[in-house]
């Protein structure tokens, strides 16, 4: 981590303001005397502008904060590799683990605008776990993403390899229509998730369509198994982030729209607990820069920057191993903490089986109407009065 240093101090009624955020869209106040309203207004803004200060501050600090718990790595590590569903369930409203529905694997799903980084982290948190370092990507990475397919196929990763506790789901990247990603999210969170799945949008062409189904029969296979989704990794660029905030054109501003409008997708939620935030590409920026978006992603997103959204760039160094640690420790905690009781899940399970018998007994109902009909028709058609007296015409063949 770089060694910038940010500097602060009181305020006092009539000075200036200059933010500790550098160039940060926040405006330049001072308590001049003058109508109440007016100063009541100015009074407010200083508020919330030593607030943004604050967070700002925070958010500089566990950068610093990380060099000193490097010692407990290890033990951090351990405690990733260690968890199993629902380990970690709070025994809260008298309820115990034998009261919930674990899954046999969490799931984890990663989601995020395209170029975002969410095949290199998927690589990145695989990793940290790895003991072959020299282990080849899981992971396939985009290198441009302006010629290259992306993620079409929804891919699952164990972490670690091979284990069961766990696991990433690397999704293919948001549109820029908001009702493709909103009927995205929700197929995935409603119905569940599955290895080697083709996801297409209803806004695709013909021709990528085509294109997609032809890689999805040569894969040759179908796939099974379905895992509901525990809780949600949103990946983001962190020089797009920096871009927008700074850039006052609207194409300028679409990737902060598309992120929070996609964020407050109410599918994304569990109960009151948003998803985590992953800003990558930090290490194509400085530590101030990458300091200012998580502030600035914290108040857009309505999320505490310094807990919430976690500064994870392309580095191999102890303190992003413990960043990542750190955020996958914070996603398995609230997973468990949203588990469903059993009780909802048979409710859930009964409801639909009730459904399914109710179906069955309309279909049958109106089979056995149809046949009733059938029947009763046959029945009323009139038989023939005709009667042949043969004695009478005998003699037509008798001649």
């Amino acid at each position: 981590m770089g060694g910038e240093k940010t500097t602060s101090r009181f305020f006092t009624p009539g000075e200036e303001i200059i933010s500790p955020v550098g160039d940060f869209d926040f405006p330049l106040l001072s308590m001049n005397s003058g109508d109440d309203e007016g100063s009541q207004d100015s009074w407010d803004s200083l508020v919330d502008q030593r607030r943004r200060d604050a967070v700002f501050r925070e958010v500089l600090q566990s950068y610093d904060q990380l060099r000193t718990r490097i010692g407990s790595l290890t033990d951090a590590k351990n405690k990733i590799l260690s968890y199993t569903p629902g380990a970690w369930i709070e025994n809260v409203g008298g309820m115990t683990l034998s009261d919930y529905d674990v899954p046999k694997t969490t799931s984890l799903l990663l989601i995020g605008p395209k170029g975002s980084g969410k095949s290199s982290l998927v690589n990145r948190i695989s990793k940290v776990f790895e003991n072959d370092k020299f282990a080849s990507e899981r992971a396939q990475v985009t290198y441009n993403s302006s010629v290259g397919d992306g993620t079409y196929f929804l891919q699952e990763y164990t972490i670690p390899r091979g284990s069961n506790s766990f696991s990433l789901y690397d999704t293919r990247s948001l549109s820029d229509d908001a009702s493709d990603n909103i009927n995205m999210i929700k197929l995935w969170i409603m119905e569940g998730v599955r290895h080697g799945e083709l996801v297409i949008r209803r806004s695709d062409s013909s021709s990528l369509r085509n294109r997609m189904r032809c890689k999805a029969r040569k894969i040759g296979c179908d796939p099974s198994v379905i895992r509901k989704v525990n809780f949600v990794i949103f990946v983001v660029d962190g020089l797009a982030v920096l871009k927008s905030m700074e850039g006052d054109s609207d194409v300028e501003k679409q990737y902060d729209q598309i992120v929070a409008t996609t964020f407050n997708c109410p599918y994304l939620s569990f109960r009151d607990d948003k998803p985590v935030v992953v800003v990558t590409h930090g290490d194509l920026l400085s530590l101030t820069d990458r300091a200012r978006i998580r502030t600035y992603l914290g108040e857009l997103l309505g999320i505490p920057p310094a807990k919430q959204i976690f500064d994870i760039p392309e580095s191999s160094d102890p303190e992003n191993e413990l960043i990542i640690i750190d955020m996958l420790r914070y996603c398995l905690e609230h997973a468990d903490r949203n588990l469903s009781c059993k009780s909802c899940a048979r409710n859930k399970g009964f409801r639909v089986s009730v459904m399914a018998f109710l179906n069955l007994l309309l279909v049958l109902g109106i089979a056995i109407i149809a046949f009733k009909m059938q029947h009763l028709n046959a029945h009323r058609i009139p038989k023939s009065n005709s009667h042949v007296d043969w004695r009478a015409i005998r003699h037509l063949w008798l001649d």
